[in-house]
């Protein structure tokens, strides 16, 4: 007998026989020589029969069958999940649904309609996902089971049960309402049970252990097509005529036929092999081609009637490319298995055929997904014409990109403008032929415009003036292709925007299947929830979507109806991308891998459709132009028509409810929506009064919108009352209101026409009136309402009897009337609340609740009034009686308040103001009893504190109520500490009661318990909120903060600007960038800390908030229009990024080792930064002067931060030139810069009065001026060596003083953009301009005299006091500094200023220009740093105005006696004479008395938690927070250090090279000042013994026998390893671990450099203060490596993702053995941790052994 057969059936009973050898071999080939065979026989040549499938299929016994792997039992279980689904749906369609009789009303009528809509779109949708999840089993059950990715055929199975189980809630409901028609219901009813049962056939089919043969799947697969064919001819929906299945299935057969031919070749090849296994290799070719294309044709029957569906498309696809794979197999084994050309040109021959008739049926398919509509002349240019100009946009600063799309611009416009002349010169019209040829000319001009600017960009690249022209150029070439193919476009984009809803409808209702069906093995229930809530909300949504996409279709040229679609498109998308945010969060916590990874695809499904929906929406907006007035205006009459026709059938007793509607539902949308109608007639009137149309075209739509609701709403309670003349009442007062409000839209159109008009205005207000007049109405209709009234009319007549002058005295005890008081306080306390409480339920309940409430409210105002006529004086009466009147107020706000709520229960803080009114009642009740209550001491106490417990036990039953605004871990924070109080109070109430009384002792055991139960319960919150606070249920409140914040920005019209559009410029690149960074730190914290997410997330929050509302005022504030809509989205597209990047943070923080959602969160954080630069380009746009200005003032900071790290160098004495060269090299080059300077500094002070592109020029070329004068001064300072390093300090100070200088000018400049010359900002300019100008010349002088030793420490000092009087004018200004700091650190300043003052006195004394030079530097940060403390000191918050008064004035004072001591020094420099240097005593001594009054008034500051600053203590924490705070900072900075974004080249990665090289050579450079610092202090510990020259024990010092040498020795080894990984990492050879490795190693050898300093070393010396300056800078450095190694990594891995998931893990899921591939990773892996736990224990080993060697100082100072 044959071998195993070539192919088997189904993959549950393939028959491979893994134990032996398989031997191929076909039955279907002849003339091959088989096993089994007894000697050669003959067989025909020329016909084959066909393949004998059925071969030992079905046969096998069940007990031989291979055990079932993991993955099919998770198959078998959601296969029999999915049968138990298809059972009960099957049971379930054997009746429709039962529906309440509906009327035949107008709104009933349009009720049905919609209904049947919204059924029919669902069921196609579900159809849809059937089928192409069937064709999904056909594909990937296809070939060896070993292959087979169970998990997705589970998948597709779960998809196919859960939409079965959807679509039979659907049919039911579609079946009731299409009773109508005759048998119609029942017919649909019947195809959908024949789906059902064709599914439970594939279902029991596919099981592993089914043992069916392949066809039995196949025969199933196809059932369900014809029945999904037949269910949607069952609802009109299938839009597939007959004529394209036939040809759909036609071209199927043909690729069959084709492949047919193609294994007959390949048969002649197999002939003619010699060896065997090429043999058998072309026969396994040629039997997979067979299978694959049986599966193509099963394929295409299964989703032919849903074609129209894009996932089925792509299953058709998928099996069209297996087919083309296998073809392709077929002819590589042919060619490996013979070399006649004759058979191989046949085999090619034939797979050409193949690949033609499979090329013929995509293309087929293809032209249906565009239905078939033929590609218009225009549309292809038109197309890549708005393509490409979006392109060039978003390429901005990419001159080469932008230039390359310019050239494809060209050429589609030439395209264009050809087809436009043939058809002008075609046209019989010649009106039309005129039209045609100007409109060509208009684009003919355009394309020339913008090739001429295109070549300018091309010529400079840098130039982003000439990328500005090309940008212009392609906006101007987008509107004349508007304009020319405006109608063409118009109908695209309509037809487009309709097929995206209808798409994204379709995948929100997959989604929502999914979500279902996942919900039982979600083990999060937060993340369930929070989707569950997300599912809700676009359900509500899906109709809107379903009837504007109808309507659209039914209408196609009705602006209004294309209106109404853009509409229902533009509300879908948020909630629409909330689920897809819920859904991929939930994606982790579900259990069942099907179900997740269903839930994933669908989600990815939407978010695809939703990004194509918005596009299609905006660019459909843009087209259809303003018609929301006209659109709003049919709107409301159409709603004032539905309920007059409700109206008539109230009063034929015909009006029903609609399903689904209540009495309390309908009267709560009503109450609800009143307020939004209020609110948006409010913001209509006030856009018409501003003649903006757009604005008031928004409110019109929001209106109608609203009103919309309100009247579904009306009609609902109408149709629920029982009482008629409620009924009528309702249905007429909401009639008025759509009348009123259809004349109000009318004449806020004609207020457009003549904005300001005095009648038009007075029209507008007498009609918004009357609106809202009939609003009050409809509202007064509401049950229960009018009761509450009542309830508030009897209290106001109550409380009249407070007003007589005099009260008659009181009849009755003081006991009695005490008694009294107390009962009716606690009647009514209870009372309100019942009031409280009744709000929540049934109308009914209020009314009774309000009735109860003023009669108690009665009883107690009498009780009241007796108890005032037991006052004994007239004030005692009075004092009570004003009790009474709070307590009538109280109650009449808490009715008012309860009222409210009760008409919209969701209005914001409504629940907290009744709460708080229910408070007020409450304690001015207990005012009142406190005053007239006689008892035991702690009684009256204990009964308020009962009444306001009662009070406050309502808050509860409302968690979701906001209460305060605080944020979430603030409350938990707040409720520890107050538990912990409450804890404490409740033993001292039990302990106080008990020694407080000590007869009443049978109370003493009650009091035990319940202070016992108390401790317990506080206890159970204590636990539950620790728990609370290490989850992350946060991060929905920060999305929903997120959303919230871009929802403004398309509110209506933003409050009045009180700035200008540059203020508002300025704050948002202050915020982006701050967004940016946060997003850069959390793709660090993500490796490194992911605990950490929460906080930067939260950060994130915060400034997207900011950013949001200072971007809605910069979008309102921006000229012209488009540059504010342009921010506007953009900053909405960043929110959106934001929110994904939050969620992110959140799903990493649930499981922070989850490698895919690190890689995600990464991906987010990177889309981030991308739309921040979106959002920064946009603003450019916008003004660009002053963005250029924003922009170089950056750069400048940059500059001075840079020169601060340069001062640090020179002064431990590392600055050094790279070259021998002298000053004399650099002094040209630096006048010459300087001068230019001067030029830009004159350009830009122009600038601010010029046009906006000549004031970015002048920012430009000012930052790339000073930038280069710092590089040259840095260069010349390097050259005087770093022998006198004074020098070099004076140099840098004094350009960084120039750097300063013109920051100022910068922000002057900003400020002063636009301004008229009068305005103050003018003058700020003025004065700036005039510093930068003494500061260059300064610098020049500097430069002068560097050389010449006599006169530079005169010049220097010059410099010094030119700068402190600079200081002191930024010190006296009424800016309040950023942050504030402790009055210690204000004390430890004036040290410096101490120190700096003995030291001027010294060189006034020595006229040493050394000395001189000195005091200069000294005195320049002294100063300074003085003057920053003592004014962030004085404006701390604690601090009062008189102290902060002083401490200014001493301030000032001690900086204006330290000026006259330098300039006196500078006076004895000239004439050095006895007589001069006298004074200098007196001069310091006034300093001193400054000084001294300095640090009283700081001691003044802190009170009594004064803190010595001198206590070494508060030193050591000082030093250690300041230089902790200088290395983050330095590293943060270098940390955000990237490539400038270039056209991409061989070279990309190499920026990143190019900073771990810098910064390896910046550590290199430190390392050298270390060993030199290291010898300096090595030398002192020699001198002082506490080290000896030779090492007198080896053991006993032993590696730090040399001291501090050998420390600083560690450091460079360190160091030098480092530069190695570094310069092997650019080559590509060392790995990721080797260059972290390294980098921890410098920051691990430096801070043991530290340690040995500190034990060996005087910490005061000066030689122990620079090795602690230059390790710290070496840290920093080490930090910043690591940070851009990290970057590196990121990088390449970035570059290589998918070349590592091509080439290095192929993971075989098809053909080869995956089990195999996942045994050999996993011992692979254990493998590498074996081997680094013995790394491990090696490194502990060499430790231990080092430890041997220490000094016992420094193991004690470990310990």
């Amino acid at each position: 007998t044959p071998s195993s057969a070539c192919f088997c059936s189904s993959f549950p009973s393939q028959q491979f026989n893994r134990t032996g050898k398989v031997e191929h071999g076909s039955v279907a080939l002849p003339a091959v020589m088989r096993s089994g065979s007894s000697g050669p026989e003959t067989f025909n040549i020329g016909s084959m029969p066909s393949p004998q499938q059925q071969v030992m299929i079905g046969q096998m016994h069940r007990g031989h069958m291979p055990p079932l792997t993991s993955a099919q039992q998770a198959l078998m279980g959601t296969i029999n999940t999915s049968m138990h689904a298809v059972q009960q749906a099957q049971s379930d369609l054997n009746e429709v649904d039962n529906l309440p009789p509906l009327g035949h009303d107008m709104a009933s009528r349009v009720w049905v309609q919609n209904k049947v809509d919204e059924s029919k779109h669902e069921i196609h949708s579900q159809v849809d996902a059937i089928t192409a999840g069937t064709a999904s089993v056909v594909n990937l059950t296809a070939g060896d089971p070993v292959d087979t990715d169970y998990t997705a055929v589970g998948c597709a199975i779960t998809t196919i049960s859960s939409n079965l189980t959807e679509m039979s809630k659907g049919v039911k409901l579609l079946a009731a309402l299409m009773d109508d028609e005759v048998g119609s219901g029942e017919d649909l009813l019947k195809a959908a049970r024949t789906l059902a049962g064709a599914v439970s056939d594939l279902l029991k089919a596919v099981q592993p252990t089914s043992g069916e043969p392949r066809q039995t799947v196949l025969t199933a697969a196809g059932s369900i097509g014809q029945a999904s064919g037949e269910l949607l001819r069952q609802i009109g929906e299938n839009e597939t005529d007959e004529r394209f299945q036939d040809v759909l299935m036609s071209l199927a057969k043909a690729v069959a036929n084709a492949a047919a031919m193609l294994v007959l070749k390949t048969k002649n090849v197999a002939q003619v092999a010699e060896d065997t296994v090429l043999q058998n290799r072309v026969i396994a070719a040629a039997t997979q081609c067979a299978l694959s294309t049986s599966q193509l044709v099963a394929c295409a029957k299964v989703v032919s009637p849903t074609i129209s569906s894009p996932v089925c498309q792509e299953q058709l696809i998928e099996a069209g490319k297996l087919v083309d794979r296998s073809v392709e197999n077929c002819v590589r084994a042919c060619q490996a298995a013979t070399d006649d050309s004759e058979l191989l040109k046949q085999v090619s021959a034939a797979a050409s055929v193949v690949s033609q008739a499979l090329n013929d049926l995509l293309q087929h398919v293809r032209q249906f997904a565009s239905r078939g509509e033929p590609i218009g002349r225009y549309d292809q240019a038109t197309d890549t014409i708005m393509c490409v100009t979006e392109s060039i946009f978003s390429s901005m600063g990419d001159a080469g990109e932008m230039v390359r799309q310019a050239r494809v611009l060209a050429q589609a416009t030439s395209d264009l403008v050809n087809a436009m002349r043939s058809d002008a010169e075609a046209e019989i019209d010649m009106d039309n032929s005129k039209k045609l040829l100007a409109a060509a000319k208009l684009l003919a001009d355009s394309t020339a415009r913008m090739v001429e600017a295109a070549k300018g960009a091309a010529a400079n690249p840098e130039n982003e003036d000439q990328q500005q022209r090309l940008r212009e150029a392609a906006e101007g070439l987008r509107v004349a292709t508007n304009a020319a193919a405006q109608n063409a476009i118009k109908k695209k984009i309509v037809n487009r925007l309709e097929f995206a809803a209808k798409q994204a409808a379709a995948a929100a209702t997959q989604t929502i299947a999914a979500s279902q069906n996942a919900a039982v093995s979600n083990k999060n229930t937060v993340a369930h929830q929070q989707l569950v809530q997300s599912c809700k909300n676009v359900a509500d949504h899906i109709p809107q979507l379903v009837q504007g996409v109808r309507g659209s279709q039914a209408q196609a040229e009705d602006l209004s109806a294309q209106l109404a679609l853009i509409n229902s498109s533009q509300n879908f998308l948020q909630p629409g991308s909330k689920m897809v945010a819920s859904a991929k969060a939930a994606v982790p916590t579900v259990s069942d891998q099907a179900a997740a990874m269903q839930l994933s695809q669908c989600a990815k499904n939407l978010a695809t459709s939703l990004a194509e929906l918005r596009t299609a929406s905006q660019k459909a907006h843009e087209a259809c132009g303003p018609m929301e007035i006209d659109s709003a205006l049919n709107t409301v009459q159409t709603l004032r028509n539905e309920l007059q026709d409700a109206k008539m059938a109230a009063v034929d007793g015909q009006l029903k409810p609609l399903p689904g509607e209540t009495l309390e539902k309908c009267a709560q949308d009503l109450g609800s929506t009143s307020k939004a109608v209020g609110s948006s007639m409010a913001q209509l009137l006030t856009c018409a009064a501003q003649g903006n149309e757009h604005y008031t075209g928004v409110a019109a739509r929001e209106t109608a919108q609203a009103l919309k609701t309100l009247a579904q709403a009306a009609r609902g309670v109408s149709a629920s009352t029982t009482d008629p003349m409620a009924a009528h009442a309702m249905l007429d007062s909401a009639r008025d209101v759509m009348e009123g409000s259809a004349m109000l839209i009318q004449e806020a159109k004609q207020a457009l026409v003549a904005p300001g008009d005095a009648e038009s205005q007075q029209r507008l207000a007498q009609v918004a009136k009357a609106v809202s007049h009939s609003l009050n109405n409809c509202v007064n209709c509401l049950p229960g309402q009018k009761d509450v009234d009542v309830a508030l009319k009897s209290i106001g007549e109550s409380s009249k009897k407070l007003l007589v002058d005099s009260l008659p005295p009181s009849s009755k005890s003081f006991q009695e009337a005490q008694s009294e008081l107390n009962q009716a306080a606690a009647d009514l306390n209870q009372s309100a609340g019942e009031v409280v409480h009744a709000t929540r339920g049934q109308s009914g309940e209020l009314a009774a609740a309000s009735g109860k409430f003023s009669d108690d409210f009665d009883e107690f105002l009498d009780a009241g009034i007796e108890m005032a006529g037991q006052a004994q004086t007239k004030e005692d009466q009075i004092q009570v009686i004003g009790n009474l009147k709070n307590i009538s107020m109280a109650s009449s706000k808490l009715l008012l308040a309860a009222k409210s709520l009760s008409v919209d229960p969701g209005a914001p803080n409504a629940k907290n103001l009744l709460a708080a009114a229910a408070r007020a009642v409450t304690e001015s009740i207990n005012q009142l009893i406190t005053l007239c209550t006689q008892q035991a001491p702690g009684q009256k106490e204990c009964d308020n504190a009962l009444r306001e417990l009662e009070t406050v036990k309502g808050m509860l039953d409302n968690p979701n109520e906001p209460v305060s605004d605080l944020s979430y871990f603030d409350c938990i924070e707040g409720v520890m500490e107050n538990s912990k109080v409450l804890g404490e109070s409740m033993a001292g109430i039990s302990q106080n009661a008990k020694t407080g009384d000590l007869l009443a002792s049978h109370t003493h055991d009650a009091i035990t318990e319940a202070a016992q139960l108390m401790k317990e319960a506080v206890d159970d919150i204590m636990v539950t909120l620790n728990e609370a606070a290490s989850e992350v249920g946060m991060v929905g409140g920060m999305v929903d903060s997120i959303a919230e914040a871009m929802s403004k920005l398309d509110e209506g019209t933003p409050p009045d600007p009180k700035g200008t559009f540059v203020d508002y410029q300025t704050t948002v690149v202050k915020y982006s960038k701050a967004i940016a960074v946060t997003a850069q730190e959390m793709m660090t914290k993500s490796v490194t800390n992911p605990e950490e997410l929460g906080g930067l997330a939260s950060q994130m929050t915060n400034d997207y908030g900011h950013l949001a509302l200072q971007g809605r005022m910069a979008a309102a504030t921006a000229e012209p229009e488009e540059i504010g809509f342009q921010i506007r989205t953009r900053v909405q597209d960043l929110g959106h990024g934001c929110i994904f990047l939050v969620q992110k943070a959140g799903a990493l923080q649930i499981c922070p080792t989850d490698s895919y959602t690190k890689r995600e969160l990464i991906e987010c954080a990177r889309a981030v930064t991308e739309k921040v630069s979106l959002v920064l380009s946009a603003l450019q746009a916008g003004n660009k002067g002053t963005q250029a200005c924003i922009t170089a003032a950056s750069a400048v900071s940059g500059i001075i931060a840079d020169l601060d790290t340069t001062i640090m160098f020179a002064t431990a004495g590392t600055l050094n030139a790279e070259n021998n060269e002298s000053f004399a090299d650099h002094r040209e080059n630096i006048l010459k810069t300087a001068k230019a300077l001067v030029e830009d500094t004159k350009l830009l002070v122009s600038g601010a009065a010029s046009s906006q592109d000549k004031l970015a020029q002048a920012a430009q070329s000012s930052a790339t001026t000073i930038t280069q004068l710092a590089e040259v001064v840095k260069l010349g300072a390097a050259s005087l060596g770093s022998d006198d390093p004074e020098t070099q300090v004076v140099l840098i100070n004094a350009i960084k003083d120039v750097a300063k200088a013109l920051s100022d000018l910068i922000g002057a400049t900003k400020g002063a953009a636009s301004k008229p010359a009068d305005d103050p900002s003018m003058y700020q300019l003025k004065g700036a301009a005039k510093v930068m100008v003494t500061n260059v010349t300064s610098l020049l002088k500097t430069v002068k005299a560097v050389e010449d030793e006599a006169t530079r420490g005169t010049r220097a000092l010059e410099a010094t006091i030119e700068c402190i009087k600079q200081e002191l004018t930024v010190f006296q200004s009424k800016e309040i500094p950023e942050k504030t700091s402790s009055p210690e650190e204000s004390i430890r300043m004036t040290k410096g200023i101490t120190m700096a003052t003995a030291k001027a006195v010294a060189a006034g004394n020595s006229c040493r220009q050394e000395d001189v030079i000195a005091t200069a530097n000294l005195s320049r940060k002294a100063v300074a740093d003085m003057l920053t403390a003592c004014k962030q000191a004085s404006y701390h918050p604690d601090v009062s105005e008189d102290v902060r008064a002083r401490a200014l004035r001493f301030g000032t004072e001690c900086t204006l006696g330290y000026l006259d001591l330098l300039e006196h020094v500078l006076l004895i420099l000239q004439k050095p004479t006895p007589e001069l240097k006298h004074p200098l005593a007196a001069f310091s001594k006034r300093v001193a008395g400054a000084v001294t009054e300095l640090i009283q008034t700081a001691e003044a500051m802190k009170g009594t938690e004064w803190v010595d600053p001198e206590d070494p203590t508060v030193i050591a924490e000082t030093e250690l927070l300041g230089a902790a705070a200088s290395i983050e900072a330095a590293a943060k900075k270098l940390e955000q250090l990237k490539p400038r974004a270039k056209p991409k080249q061989a070279d990309e990665t190499l920026d990143f090279e190019e900073q771990i090289l810098e910064a390896a050579k910046s550590i290199a450079a430190a390392t050298s000042a270390l060993v030199k610092s290291a010898s300096a202090a090595q030398r002192e510990l020699v001198a002082q013994g506490k080290v000896g020259a030779i090492p007198a024990n080896a053991a006993d010092d032993g590696q730090w026998s040399q001291g501090l040498i050998s420390a600083a020795r560690m450091v460079a080894a360190a160091t030098s390893n480092l530069c190695e990984a570094a310069n092997a990492s650019v080559q590509g050879h060392a790995s990721e671990e080797k260059l972290i490795s390294s980098a921890k190693q410098v920051a691990a050898s430096t801070a043991q450099l530290l340690v040995a300093c500190k034990v060996k070393a005087d910490q005061d010396s000066e030689a122990m203060r620079r090795l602690q300056v230059t390790a710290f800078i070496n840290n920093a450095a080490g930090n910043a490596v690591k940070r851009a190694s990290d970057n590196l990594v990121r990088a390449a891995q970035k570059a290589a993702f998918r070349k590592a998931d091509d080439d290095d893990v192929v993971v075989k899921t098809k053909f080869v053995g995956g089990i195999a591939q996942i045994i050999a990773a996993q011992e692979e892996m254990l493998k590498k941790e074996r081997e680094l736990e013995e790394a491990r224990k090696k490194l502990a080993q060499i430790r231990q052994q080092q430890y041997k060697f220490l000094p016992t100082e420094l193991r004690e100072d470990e310990g």
